[in-house]
């Protein structure tokens, strides 16, 4: 059957079309007046570029293939983040902060759960060439913002630190293959595998790891790890950052979640989730994620975050037809006049086409513009 779509590929129907439309002008004006720059970077890219600095999980998430004009392997962009980020470092080569957002689609090899498409439509905003913690206040703000905006408010803003987990297993002296295993264990609290893979790690960073699970909540959370992880620099830093966060966005709706690890290979500071609209999956990633420009090239700070247009549109009802009116195919000055000045009001008016009468309504149409007494008038439709 020509017309059926491949899995988890969908269209997107008048209505939802509206409501994803509404909400991408909606969040990107809110952007605009916070003064990130709005940039697009193209669909496909030469590999290398689209997952530089990204890790493992990204190049498997990338549809490949071959350009025909080099012989190159080319990718469809799964992650428009590190497209954004080289823009910043390699076009712009701006000095100091650059402020940067984007909406458009991209596409998985395969769907995160099993219900999602894999063709998000992928709206955030990224803020580069500023390491301090201020950063990050002022992206989660953004993203809190973005979520209210949308009539999709944060019920929880999860957050953890990278620095933590690079610290700890760095003492252990894992090899990357079981680093990797660990953090999964660690991403899905299984604690039962967690116990038998460190079973020949020593003490303290043994126990440090086993907790990481447990602390999770508010800001006691931090002081509860500082209490009883082991002492060290990078641990004593990371701890200072959530400390820092917790004071400076006690009016949020945030908790703290020291083995959320989403992302390691990509992130190198502070991480975190956001979830609303009754979703159980997080509808908001990001973090900060320092290393990846530093993979173009050009090493520069980097914090944001992104979410998915038709997952957050999901949680909306359908708006209301805003109806339409019907206007006779026919010419003339006055009526021209008349449409266009209903269209100026923001109505939206249809021209009849011949031999259609009984059918408008399916194009919205409850209205129709009739003469009456020398004067077009808008009436309510009638016969269909």
């Amino acid at each position: 059957m020509r017309w059926v779509l491949p899995d988890h590929i969908q269209d997107a129907l008048p209505s939802e079309a509206d409501k994803l439309e509404g909400l991408r002008r909606r969040l990107l004006d809110a952007f605009r007046v916070r003064g990130y720059q709005q940039v697009m970077p193209p669909l496909l890219e030469y590999l290398d570029s689209l997952t530089t600095g990204a890790g493992q999980d990204l190049r498997l998430r990338t549809y490949q293939l071959v350009d025909q004009l080099s012989g190159r392997t080319m990718g469809v962009r799964a992650d428009m983040t590190p497209q954004v980020t080289r823009i910043d470092s390699h076009l712009l080569n701006r000095k100091g902060v650059s402020r940067l957002c984007y909406c458009g689609s991209v596409l998985h090899t395969l769907p995160s759960t099993l219900t999602a498409t894999r063709e998000p439509l992928q709206l955030g905003a990224e803020l580069y060439g500023h390491a301090g913690i201020e950063a990050d206040i002022e992206i989660l703000r953004l993203l809190n913002d973005v979520m209210r905006l949308a009539d999709v408010p944060a019920t929880r803003i999860d957050i953890g630190h990278v620095g933590l987990f690079h610290a700890l297993a760095g003492r252990a002296g894992l090899v990357p293959g079981r680093e990797e295993a660990l953090f999964d264990l660690l991403q899905s609290k299984d604690v039962p595998g967690l116990r038998d893979m460190l079973a020949d790690v020593p003490e303290p960073v043994r126990s440090a790891l086993l907790l990481l699970p447990e602390l999770y909540g508010g800001p006691d959370v931090i002081d509860a790890a500082a209490a009883r992880l082991p002492r060290d620099a990078e641990i004593d830093a990371a701890l200072g950052d959530l400390r820092l966060l917790a004071a400076a966005l006690s009016d949020l709706p945030v908790s703290f979640d020291l083995a959320d690890l989403r992302g390691y290979h990509y992130h190198s500071g502070v991480v975190f989730a956001a979830y609303g609209g009754g979703s159980p999956s997080a509808l908001a990633l990001g973090g900060r994620y320092d290393r990846v420009a530093q993979a173009f090239g050009r090493a520069r700070p980097a914090t944001g975050f992104s979410l998915d247009l038709r997952e957050l549109a999901l949680r909306l009802p359908d708006p209301a037809p805003a109806g339409a009116i019907l206007a006779p195919h026919a010419q003339g000055a006055d009526l021209q006049d008349a449409v266009m000045a209903l269209r100026e009001q923001g109505e939206i008016v249809v021209i009849g086409l011949p031999g259609h009468d009984g059918t408008w309504n399916e194009a919205g149409c409850d209205r129709q513009l009739v003469m009456r007494e020398g004067q077009w008038m808008v009436e309510p439709l009638q016969g269909e």
